[in-house]
C-alpha cells in the first residue's frame, strides 16, 4: 500500500501543464494588486492611515515594523504598485515579485487596526509567487530572455494555488458551524436590513427568515465550493456561485478588492484541469533538486497554514469576545462587536487622576477598534503610561473601562477596570485581565 501511495505521488509530482497557464494565473494577480494599490493611494488612505496617526498598534513580535511617516509611506506605496506592475506583465518578475510581498507585507505589520483576512491571503499568495518560476511563460521576460522561458511547469505549481484557496473556504466554513450563525442567524440579523438599498439583492435583505437562509447558504457554501471546483462537471457552476458569493459581499461589507482576488485566483482551478496536462518535460538535476526545496518548503507551509487557525482552543472562553486566537483563522465577517473605552491615568505618587481623550492620540477607525479588542486596549494603555510619564506623571497608574456589545446583546465590560493596564504583558498565554463573556 505504501509503494502504491509512493508511486502515484511520484507520478502526480511528473505531471506537467503549459507554463502559460501559470503565468496567466500570476498576470491576474498582479492586475488585481495594481487596481488595488491604485485604489488605496487615490483615496488618500496613506494618509489617514500611516501618515497622521500618532500612535500605531504593531502586531506581537513586530513592534519594530513602523510607519515611515512622509514622504517615506508614499515613496513605499508607490515601490509597491511598481512591483505589481512588474508582476503582472511578468517583467523582471523575480525582484518584482519580492518586493511586492516585502512591501505589502510591511505595510499590513504597521497597524493591526486594519487587519482584514483578504490582506493575509494577498500576503500568502504573493509569498506563493516567490517560490515559482511564474514567468518561465506568457511574461516579458519570457519573450526578453529565451533561457527563462520553458514550455511546461509541474501541475502542483498551480495545484498549491488551489489547496490554499480551498483551506481558506474550509477553514471560513467550519468557522460558521456555531449556534449563533446557524441557530441565531447572528450578525446577519443586523448586517441586512441596513443594506436593503443594494441593486437586484436590496429587496432579499427586509424578508424576516432571509439571515438565516444566508447564513445557512454561506456555511454550505465555504464547506463545499472547493469539492465541487475539483470536479470537472460541476466546475463552471461552482464558479457562478463564487462570483455572485463575493459580489453580493463585497456590496454588503467593506472589504476591498477581496471579492475580485477570490475571483481571479479561483481560475487556478480552471488553468489545472487535467485536460491541459501534458507529459513530463525533462528536468535537469538542479531543476530536480529545486523541486525537491520547493515541495519541503510548502510541506511547512501548509502545515501551518492548516494549524494556525486552530490555535484557539488552546485559549478559554468565548473567541469572539476575548479574540485569543481570532486573528489569522479566516473567520470572515462573524461577529458584530461595538463598544467604547474610557481611560484615566493616577500619578502613583499624588494620587491624581485624569480622563483620557483618545481622539487626541487616535483617528476613528483605530479607536473603535482599539475599544473591543483586549489585546489593542493593552498597547494603548502601554503608550498611555510612556506618554504620561513624559509629562511628569509619576509612573502613571491606566485603568480602562471598556463596554462592548456582541451581536446586539448588551454591553458588558471585556477588561478588568481596576487592573493597571500600563503594567500587563502581553503574550501568547492566557489573559487573565481579560473579563469572561459567560
Amino acid at each position: 500500500m505504501a509503494i502504491d501511495i509512493t508511486e502515484r505521488f511520484s507520478q502526480y509530482l511528473g505531471k506537467q501543464l503549459p507554463s502559460k497557464h501559470v503565468g496567466i494565473l500570476r498576470a491576474l494577480f498582479g492586475a488585481m494588486m495594481v487596481f488595488s494599490c491604485t485604489r488605496f493611494i487615490t483615496l488618500g488612505w496613506i494618509q489617514e492611515q500611516y501618515v497622521k496617526p500618532i500612535m500605531h498598534f504593531p502586531y506581537l513580535g513586530f513592534e519594530w515594523v513602523t510607519s515611515l511617516g512622509s514622504p517615506g509611506m508614499e515613496i513605499l506605496f508607490a515601490l509597491m504598485l511598481c512591483s505589481a506592475v512588474g508582476v503582472m506583465f511578468g517583467a523582471w518578475y523575480r525582484v518584482s515579485i519580492i518586493i511586492l510581498f516585502l512591501t505589502f507585507t510591511y505595510i499590513e505589520l504597521i497597524d493591526k487596526t486594519y487587519y482584514l483576512n483578504h490582506y493575509y491571503f494577498v500576503s500568502i499568495t504573493a509569498f506563493l509567487f516567490c517560490l515559482l518560476p511564474a514567468h518561465a511563460g506568457f511574461s516579458v521576460d519570457a519573450l526578453r530572455h529565451k533561457s527563462q522561458h520553458r514550455p511546461t511547469l509541474p501541475l502542483w505549481m498551480l495545484d498549491v494555488f488551489k489547496l490554499q484557496i480551498a483551506i481558506v473556504y474550509l477553514h471560513a466554513g467550519f468557522a460558521k458551524i456555531n449556534s449563533s450563525w446557524l441557530i441565531d442567524a447572528m450578525p446577519l440579523r443586523l448586517w441586512m436590513p441596513a443594506n436593503d438599498t443594494l441593486p437586484l439583492v436590496g429587496g432579499l435583505m427586509v424578508i424576516p427568515w432571509m439571515p438565516w437562509v444566508f447564513s445557512w447558504a454561506g456555511m454550505l457554501f465555504d464547506t463545499t465550493v472547493p469539492v465541487f471546483l475539483l470536479n470537472r462537471l460541476t466546475r463552471p457552476y461552482a464558479y457562478i456561485a463564487v462570483i455572485f458569493f463575493h459580489t453580493v459581499t463585497g456590496m454588503m461589507f467593506q472589504i476591498g478588492v477581496f471579492p475580485l482576488v477570490m475571483i481571479a485566483m479561483t481560475t487556478s482551478f480552471f488553468l489545472a484541469d487535467k485536460k491541459y496536462v501534458v507529459q513530463r518535460e525533462s528536468e535537469t538535476a538542479q531543476q530536480r533538486r529545486s523541486s525537491k526545496v520547493l515541495l519541503s518548503v510548502l510541506a511547512v507551509h501548509f502545515f501551518i497554514q492548516i494549524a494556525v487557525p486552530w490555535r484557539y482552543v488552546f485559549y478559554p472562553g468565548n473567541l469572539f469576545w476575548t479574540e485569543e486566537g481570532y486573528r489569522f483563522g479566516w473567520r470572515v465577517m462573524l461577529v458584530e462587536k461595538a463598544g467604547t473605552a474610557l481611560f484615566t491615568v493616577e500619578d502613583r505618587a499624588t494620587h491624581r487622576k485624569g480622563v483620557v481623550a483618545n481622539c487626541d492620540f487616535l483617528n476613528e477607525h483605530q479607536e473603535k477598534q482599539m475599544a473591543i479588542q483586549p489585546d489593542m486596549i493593552v498597547q494603548y494603555a502601554h503608550y498611555l503610561h510612556d506618554i504620561y510619564a513624559q509629562r511628569g506623571i509619576t509612573d502613571p497608574i491606566v485603568r480602562a473601562e471598556a463596554w462592548v456589545t456582541m451581536n446586539g446583546r448588551a454591553s458588558r465590560l471585556l477588561v478588568d477596570p481596576h487592573r493597571d493596564l500600563g503594567r500587563v504583558n502581553l503574550g501568547i498565554g492566557r489573559s487573565d485581565w481579560i473579563i469572561s463573556y459567560e
